[in-house]
This record gives C-alpha cells, sequence and structure tokens, in this order.
C-alpha cells in the first residue's frame, strides 16, 4: 500500500506522515501532481485559508491531478480539515471561490450556520456518525476527535454526511460520497480514535 500526501505549502505534512507510518504503510510526501499516480490512496490536507489553498493547487496543477486519480483512476482520496473543505463546490471565505466540486456543497463561516459559540472552534468535540459508513467502522458513537475550524461544509445532499458534531449548532464533521472521504478533524492529532479513521480509510476499496 503506497500513500501519497500532497504536499502544496499548506498541510501538516509532518504529523499525518507520522501517523500513516504508525499504522505501517508506505508514505510518500508528494511534491509533484505526477506522483499521485503511483500511489493506491491519496491524502490532501490543509491548514489556512480556501482561497489560499486552491490557488496554490491550481498554480502547480494539483487540481487537474486530484480529478483525473479520483474521478478517472477510482482512487480513494482523504480530506482533512482545509482539504475537506476544498472538496466542495464552492466557499464564501473571503469572496466566493470555487473548490474542486468532488462533493456538492458550500464552506460556510460557523456564525452564518447559526452558532454563537467562539470562533474559531478549537478543542476536542464528540462526534456521530451515520451507520455504516466506512471511515467510521470500529468506532463508537460520540468519540472525541480534535477540531481547528472557523467554517464549515454545507453539503448539498445529507447522504454526503458521514458525520456531524455539535458546537452551538449541528454541523459536518465527515464526508463521504463513493471513494471520495473528508474529516473536518484532524485524525492524526486525535489519538487511537484518529488512527481507527485513518486505517478505516486505507481499508477502503478502490472503485
Amino acid at each position: 500500500m503506497r500513500v501519497a500526501v500532497v504536499n502544496y505549502g499548506m498541510g501538516n505534512l509532518g504529523s499525518v506522515r507520522r501517523a500513516l507510518e504508525d499504522l505501517a504503510v508506505e508514505v510518500a510526501v508528494a511534491e509533484h501532481p505526477a506522483a499521485l499516480f503511483d500511489a493506491n490512496r491519496v491524502i490532501l490536507p490543509g491548514v489556512g485559508a480556501f482561497g489560499e489553498g486552491m490557488a496554490r493547487l491550481r498554480a502547480a496543477g494539483w487540481v487537474e491531478a486530484l480529478q483525473r486519480v479520483v474521478l478517472d483512476s477510482g482512487k480513494p482520496l482523504l480530506g482533512i480539515c482545509l482539504g475537506m473543505q476544498m472538496l466542495a463546490t464552492a466557499s464564501e471565505e473571503n469572496g466566493v471561490n470555487e473548490g474542486l466540486n468532488l462533493i456538492p456543497g458550500r464552506v460556510r463561516r460557523l456564525d452564518t450556520l447559526g452558532c454563537s459559540l467562539r470562533i474559531p472552534h478549537v478543542g476536542w468535540n464528540e462526534v456521530r456518525h451515520r451507520d455504516g459508513t466506512p471511515l467510521f467502522t470500529q468506532i463508537p458513537q460520540a468519540m472525541d476527535f480534535y477540531f481547528v475550524h472557523s467554517y464549515a461544509f454545507d453539503v448539498d445532499d445529507a447522504g454526503d454526511i458521514a458525520a456531524t458534531t455539535e458546537y452551538g449548532v449541528p454541523m459536518t464533521a465527515a464526508v463521504s460520497r463513493g471513494h471520495v472521504f473528508g474529516t473536518q478533524f484532524h485524525p492524526e492529532k486525535s489519538s487511537k480514535a484518529g488512527r481507527q479513521v485513518l486505517r478505516n480509510f486505507l481499508d477502503v476499496v478502490a472503485c
């Protein structure tokens, strides 16, 4: 099993890589889009602003490569934090910015979704997942995962919501559509439960 972690300059590459290495898989930090085609799984990490993240992906040719390996080759993709948000159609962060459009929906600021609590949302929160969703195999309901975000993924189709969390209002904690997955929380920073999420992603059967 070879996992490519996309390096576009805005991800927690070290912590993601170490978490995957703990699971005894071959990890390659992909410095060029061509590296994605040699991998069995792709992880898109991310920390920062949506618009800058997408601009970096476009400038280096990652957008076309990600869409090809996911849509044409059927390789499983996991977006983490900003990486999950960039799976969306668009984001409202600092104006409207187009995303990868792999899972239809928009990324909205937490207070526009009705959250009256402190923003950003930072810390451990309980996550409740949809029964049968592959990312949460062998993970009990209401396990704590680590979040750091000011925006949340408002999906068009509720069937794409794999898990939710509560922070003033219910919000998307994870998404799943076919072999495309995303977590708003950081599995690489979420102890044993987070490692299990990564293990489950590695176990997903490619299309």
